[in-house]
């Protein structure tokens, strides 16, 4: 029980403890740039900073973009930050109270989108919000001119995050009384259920961040970019599931590269055979 708790309060805050540090502008909950839209049946809370490209930033399982804090801070000097809290979570109210669902997280991105008349983003997303970036992509392709996932997974189990994570995940769902946090973990132990073929529909520019000791799998990330026909791939040497927060020079210096650049993806296999 106690390992479940450390790991809750871990995987929970830790993002909004580090991005916060510092800052004047109290993001997440600043009231000249945030907004509420009805959404699907929710209260969608979204802040917007800068100009230039839309880039939306989604969080990852139980945060908010209180935990987006230094990185709104950074990409607001080049791009249109849009910065949303999913359903039910931070300050989007959701009254169903229903389970929640990736396929319906994203779409309630892409309306979001529609209602902001914005036709196409750059997304970024940490580990659920990775998740959420690969359905935009496969299920509303139009939305999405590239994406950048750090930490994301096609499917629960053991198979593609650590045993040890798994197996607190399951120890909380047995523990847990608080019905938000059961929420939240039974995205993590039943969600999402992504496949290959999935993967093969998406066509945008995508790149798949992971720390080298991170939550997933490494060999699963590799999955992923195995199976998406325009993918770069990057791993962060000595970094856990928040790399983005460890090593955040690192970071913004490979996202920003990834979304400014022109996309390659020529092998040295092809450098060394084609023809001149």
């Amino acid at each position: 029980m106690k390992k479940s708790v450390l790991f809750l309060i871990c995987f929970l805050t830790i993002g909004t403890l580090i991005a916060q540090n510092n800052l004047t502008t109290p993001y997440g909950d600043n009231k000249e740039a945030g907004n509420y839209k009805d959404i699907n049946g929710i209260k969608m809370y979204y802040e917007v900073y800068g100009s230039g490209k839309p880039l939306v930033l989604l969080h990852g399982n139980g945060g908010s973009i209180k935990g987006h804090g230094h990185r709104i801070e950074y990409f607001k000097k080049y791009f249109q930050v849009i910065a949303i809290d999913s359903r039910g979570h931070g300050k989007s109210v959701d009254p169903s109270n229903q389970q929640l669902k990736y396929v319906q997280m994203a779409n309630d991105v892409s309306t979001l989108l529609d209602s902001l008349k914005i036709d196409s983003a750059y997304v970024w997303g940490q580990s659920d919000g990775g998740i959420l970036g690969l359905l935009l992509a496969i299920n509303h392709p139009k939305k999405v001119s590239k994406v950048a996932t750090f930490g994301a997974n096609l499917f629960p189990g053991k198979k593609a995050v650590y045993d040890e994570i798994d197996e607190v995940v399951k120890e909380t769902l047995k523990t847990t009384k608080d019905s938000h946090v059961r929420n939240l973990y039974n995205l993590l132990e039943y969600q999402p259920n992504i496949s290959e073929k999935d993967l093969h529909k998406i066509k945008c520019p995508v790149l798949v961040m992971s720390g080298d000791r991170d939550a997933i799998r490494l060999e699963h990330s590799i999955k992923i970019f195995d199976n998406i026909e325009n993918s770069n791939f990057f791993v962060m040497p000595g970094a856990t599931h928040f790399g983005s927060y460890e090593k955040p020079d690192l970071f913004n210096l490979v996202l920003l590269s990834f979304f400014n650049d022109p996309f390659k993806k020529t092998s040295t296999v092809e450098l060394f055979t084609v023809k001149k």
